[in-house]
């Protein structure tokens, strides 16, 4: 305990002796007033002698012959007007000295809740700084902390947008990027496009998949579908192209590679998903690549075809499910995407107390971003607050607001561009920025 406290204790004990003796005092001296005997009354003659209850004393007693006998006369005296009046004044003197300890105990009582609410002031500052300190050394322990993992990650800089906040109008835009390579970097295909949506404004966590066959612009390029704006310029220009198109700010990226994708799900212990039997056979047919591409056995991980329903799938099994695009186009490939990732962020914050480690160590090290630390450490504070959040799944374009289209022979997506920005602003700015 620090001189400081010392200090303060002492005086709050001394404070509660002198308040102590203070009461003790009191209480003696009220007690002596109660227990006093009454001091001999000396009548006035004038007064008193002639009372009818002195008369009747005196007529039982004998007292009023032996007295008349000892004075030579027998005198009565009649009771002046004034002294009635010094009777009522003393009456009433008596009166407010019996009234007094009443008000004493008042006065106390105001002064001992006094003092109490000053002792109770003196202890909520002395909690709050304590609060205050283990807030600090709990900071200091979360940016350690932070910074360890940080280093797991890797860090990219993009120039264009590293003056641009995070954060803007209540939202933050992070733009989630699969691709498919084995290695963190631009050489593979944006395989997944999702714009993560972070909004205190309509208390909603909103993951928008990007079809990748939208036909869009892209600044210093043709027009082309979407995910050629990776493979032109990587995450710099999918970011430009997407807020270009959209007008939506995303300056934050994270992309993931194939093994950051099974990792992480295998970290919280797989997800829970209902498959028709023809999903389960394009598993396994997505699983020849992955097995291929990873050196594992062919067969490795395979489904029962037999067992549509509810099922469990684990890492590699949930990211074939993910890229099949041969059921429901495009559309129904990011729909199951979505299915897995808010399966996957339900079961994060258990996972962070019982795999933590697995889950860092499989995910970070295959997870490129453009956040800076301190940025990761903001994202790490609101967690809390946003898994209190409505989880939307969505994508873009909306339904009713595309075509199909075929454009320098590619197949294509002809967007209303109009209708899916006015969309967008109501759902992730309530309607206005």
């Amino acid at each position: 305990m620090s001189k400081n406290t010392d200090n303060e204790m002492a005086r709050i004990q001394r404070g509660l002796e002198e308040f102590l003796e203070q009461e003790m005092a009191s209480g003696n001296e009220g007690r002596k007033k109660s227990n006093s005997r009454r001091e001999p009354q000396l009548y006035d003659l004038e007064e008193d002698w002639d009372s009818k209850e002195n008369l009747k004393t005196r007529k039982q007693t004998g007292r009023a012959n032996s007295g008349a006998r000892q004075t030579g006369k027998t005198q009565y005296y009649k009771e002046k007007p004034e002294k009635k009046q010094n009777r009522k004044v003393q009456s009433g003197r008596k009166s407010a000295k019996k009234s007094e300890p009443n008000g004493d105990k008042k006065v106390k009582n105001d002064k001992r809740h006094a003092g109490k609410k000053k002792s109770a002031g003196k202890r909520l500052k002395r909690f709050l700084v304590v609060v205050v300190l283990i807030i600090a050394l709990l900071g200091a322990g979360l940016y350690s902390f932070a910074g360890s993992l940080y280093q797991k990650m890797n860090y990219v800089e993009v120039e264009s947008v590293a003056d641009l906040p995070m954060k803007e109008d209540g939202v933050v835009n992070v733009l989630l990027i699969g691709n498919d390579s084995r290695e963190n970097g631009d050489d593979g295909r944006s395989d997944a496009m999702i714009l993560l949506s972070v909004s205190n404004r309509t208390k909603t966590i909103y993951m928008t998949s990007l079809l990748r066959d939208m036909y869009v612009e892209i600044p210093g390029h043709d027009n082309n579908r979407l995910n050629a704006a990776y493979s032109f310029g990587g995450a710099e220009l999918l970011m430009e192209t997407v807020e270009k198109n959209f007008e939506i700010p995303v300056n934050r990226y994270v992309q993931v590679n194939f093994e950051a994708f099974v990792g992480l799900v295998d970290s919280v212990g797989g997800v829970d998903l209902e498959l028709t039997t023809e999903e389960l056979e394009y598993v396994n047919g997505y699983l020849v690549e992955y097995n291929m591409l990873t050196d594992r056995p062919q067969g490795t991980d395979n489904m029962d075809t037999q067992a549509a329903g509810m099922v469990h799938l684990n890492g590699p099994q949930a990211l074939a499910y993910c890229r099949n695009r041969y059921i429901g186009t495009d559309f129904g490939r990011t729909e199951r995407q979505r299915k897995v990732l808010t399966e996957v962020i339900k079961k994060i914050p258990g996972a962070l107390v019982t795999n933590g480690s697995q889950l860092f160590d499989t995910l970070l090290p295959n997870l490129t971003t453009n956040l800076t630390k301190n940025e990761c450490i903001s994202l790490g504070l609101m967690a809390g607050k946003a898994l209190t959040y409505d989880i939307i799944a969505d994508s873009i374009p909306q339904t009713g607001t595309f075509r199909n289209a075929t454009i320098r022979k590619m197949s294509v997506l002809e967007v209303d561009f109009e209708a899916n920005r006015k969309y967008l602003q109501e759902k992730l700015y309530g309607g206005q920025k």
